[in-house]
Formats: C-alpha cells, sequence, structure tokens
C-alpha cells in the first residue's frame, strides 16, 4: 500500500471518528473501495458490535441522507419500493368526473409521479444527491426478498406498472448488515465487499467511550471498558455490545458515580439494567460476582 493510499484511509477513518465511529483500517478501506468501485458493502458480526452505527456516520460523513430498511420475517419485496396514495387518486377521480379528457390521459394523471409514495428502496435510488441505504439485518428477511434485491443492486432501476421504469438518479452507497441468523446466498456475498465486524478490543472501545461520552472521567472508562471486556468472556446468553458500555457509562453518571469501587456496589448493582439484557444473565451475575469482577478492574 502507498503512503497516498495509506494517509487517504488516515484521513477517512478521522472522518468518521469526527462523526461518532471509531473504524479500523480494515472496515475504512473497505468502505473508500465500496465508494471507488460502487459496490455494496456487507457486515456481519454479532448484534451490538456497531453494525449499523457505520451507515449513520457515512451519511454524517459525506453530508448525505441516511435511507434505512429494516427487514424482517415475511418482507414483501412491493412494500419496499412504492405505494400508491389511494386516497389522493380516489379525490382526484372524483374531481376528474366532469374532465372531457379521454380516460387514458385521466390515468396518466391520477398515475403520476405526484401520488406515488416512495419507499426506502425506491426513494434511495431517487436520492439527489447519492443518499446511503442501510438495508439492516438482511439475514431476518427470506430468500425471495434477497433475490429481489439482488436484481435491484445490478440494475439501479424500479419498473411500475401503471407508472413505467425508474431508473437511477444516482447510486447510493448500500451497506447490509448481518447478524447471520440465516445463511446468505452466495450470490448477495460475491455482489458485495465484505467485512466482519467483531467486538473491539481494549483500546478501541475506550476510544469509541472517549469519542461519544467526551464528558465521561478517564479512570470510569477505563474501569467500565474491562469490566465490560471481561463479561464478554462470560458464557452469557447476551454479551453485552458497544451500545451496552456506553448506555451503562451514562447510567453510572446519573447515579452519580466517578469509579467503580467497594462504596458504590448498591449503584453498581441498580445500574446494571442499563447492561445485562436477559433474566438468565441478570441471574447469574450476583453481588459477589460482581464485587470479584469491580475488584480487578
Amino acid at each position: 500500500m502507498s503512503s497516498e493510499q495509506r494517509n487517504r484511509i488516515s484521513v477517512f477513518k478521522d472522518d468518521l471518528a469526527r462523526h461518532g465511529y471509531v473504524a479500523d483500517c480494515s472496515l475504512a478501506a473497505t468502505l473508500l473501495l465500496a465508494q471507488s468501485l460502487e459496490r455494496p458493502v456487507l457486515l456481519e458480526g454479532e448484534a451490538g458490535v456497531g453494525k449499523t452505527d457505520v451507515a449513520k456516520a457515512l451519511a454524517l460523513a459525506g453530508g448525505t441522507r441516511l435511507i434505512r430498511l429494516q427487514c424482517y420475517e415475511g418482507l414483501d419485496a412491493h412494500s419496499t419500493l412504492y405505494e400508491w396514495n389511494y386516497q389522493r387518486q380516489l379525490l382526484a377521480i372524483k374531481l376528474l368526473e366532469h374532465d372531457a379528457r379521454s380516460v387514458s390521459e385521466k390515468e396518466r394523471d391520477i398515475f403520476s409521479e405526484a401520488y406515488l409514495l416512495k419507499r426506502p428502496l425506491l426513494e434511495a435510488i431517487s436520492a439527489v444527491p447519492a443518499a446511503v441505504l442501510l438495508i439492516d439485518e438482511i439475514d431476518r428477511a427470506d430468500e425471495a426478498f434477497e433475490a429481489y434485491l439482488l436484481e435491484l443492486l445490478s440494475d439501479y432501476q424500479v419498473s411500475i406498472p401503471e407508472f413505467g421504469t425508474i431508473h437511477a438518479a444516482t447510486r447510493p452507497l448500500v451497506i447490509l448488515t448481518s447478524n447471520g441468523t440465516r445463511e446468505l446466498s452466495d450470490a448477495l456475498r460475491r455482489r458485495c465487499l465484505y467485512h466482519y465486524v467483531d467486538y473491539p478490543d481494549f483500546a478501541k472501545e475506550l476510544m469509541i467511550v472517549q469519542t461519544r461520552l467526551p464528558l465521561a472521567p478517564l479512570v470510569l472508562a477505563r474501569q467500565v471498558v474491562e469490566f465490560v471486556q471481561s463479561l464478554r468472556g462470560l458464557d452469557l446468553r447476551k454479551k453485552p455490545g458497544i451500545a451496552e458500555t456506553l448506555d451503562w457509562i451514562s447510567a453510572l453518571l446519573q447515579l452519580g458515580l466517578s469509579t467503580l469501587d467497594e462504596n458504590g456496589m448498591e449503584s453498581i448493582m441498580d445500574s446494571l439494567s442499563a447492561l445485562v439484557k436477559t433474566r438468565e444473565d441478570r441471574a447469574r451475575l450476583t453481588t459477589p460476582v460482581i464485587q470479584k469482577m469491580v475488584a480487578t478492574c
């Protein structure tokens, strides 16, 4: 890698950091390649590692819109593209009853862009300037939607029977995220650049905390990050993500704590609702267990 390329990646990382996302060199390089090659990026990783925040930071850094499509089981491709504003169309039909024009001319009025409700996919390819399109948790949608999405991302155009074909005004920067609940097709993986987002190490997570919560005392930030890193090493049903780290520090500050120590154990235990998100995990983290972990921070 040339010094010019390294410098470009470094500048890009700094730009993302100014907008709240701490990226490593590998991720920054992948995102820059996605922009230059006009390719989607598939981000995989456990829930809570910050995949969605990548798209948010990209939109902020680029000064453009973030358009989000949240996937779920049974998601219908049509509902992600467009709908007709039926109420306005019915009103227009009523107003056109005495219009002397032909039926075909009236239909062209009723099925015009003025009555078209754009949903995320159509909105993204129509956006000027180019938007960031976040297709969140693509693994929750079924294979039929995935196949349709592949076609859209290949042609960047949409055909509407009553209206015609809409070609992309711009190509959005597409970020797909997956938590690995379903194996994605080889075809989708081939279409995308790929990056696995893992839990951050101590230094990176501390940097994230300092970026997102600059007023948090450094001592508390270090202790919390060390605590959470240790907690992820336990056999928990739901390991805390970066969002939980940030929430826990905010909760501790609200309770008046600036350090983790024995004197604040009652408040620490009260604040675990921001960090531990299942009944089984909370039952496992008894006061003696937490005391022992706090003592090592």
